[in-house]
């Protein structure tokens, strides 16, 4: 898989990712969990201000690379976890192609698995997510991006 895949971008802002995490916690916030498994890097976020929102004090990592930059390359299992995920919450920022949810379900099938977003291709692979995004979408995230400054429209119209 190429960065030559994706055709629209879908940022998202720190306001945005806080307001999506919490309406997610919306929906779990009945159940009790053991603790919170992130997917790393992606689910790290997400899965501090959950564990916030649902006070979960035990969280631990599951560590995949499976990206470098925009391009989807072969799993590589940097950290795994010692239990099938019975009783835990299972978090990442998003289902992509289903490759790394799919390597993380086989790791922890008893998992509840979450995301923020989810792509067709991955959906079916997690138990609830809050925004569908389109496959051919690349969502950029605060964690990724820096603010910078942009010039007045009145200065770069007069140039």
């Amino acid at each position: 898989m190429t960065s030559q895949r994706y055709h629209q971008n879908f940022i998202v802002s720190w306001d945005q990712l806080q307001r999506d995490v919490r309406e997610l916690c919306h929906l779990l916030v009945e159940r009790d969990f053991k603790g919170i498994v992130a997917i790393t890097r992606g689910g790290l976020i997400p899965a501090a201000l959950i564990a916030r929102e649902l006070n979960v004090r035990l969280i631990d990592t599951v560590c995949i690379k499976s990206y470098d930059r925009m391009d989807q390359s072969s799993l590589e299992v940097l950290k795994g976890v010692g239990h099938d995920g019975e009783g835990w919450l299972l978090v990442d920022d998003l289902v992509d192609t289903g490759k790394t949810a799919l390597k993380v379900r086989e790791m922890m099938p008893k998992a509840h698995f979450v995301t923020i977003y989810a792509k067709p291709d991955g959906r079916p692979l997690v138990d609830q997510y809050l925004t569908e995004v389109a496959q051919d979408c690349w969502i950029r995230f605060p964690w990724d991006m820096g603010v910078a400054y942009v010039e007045p429209l009145v200065d770069q119209v007069r140039r």
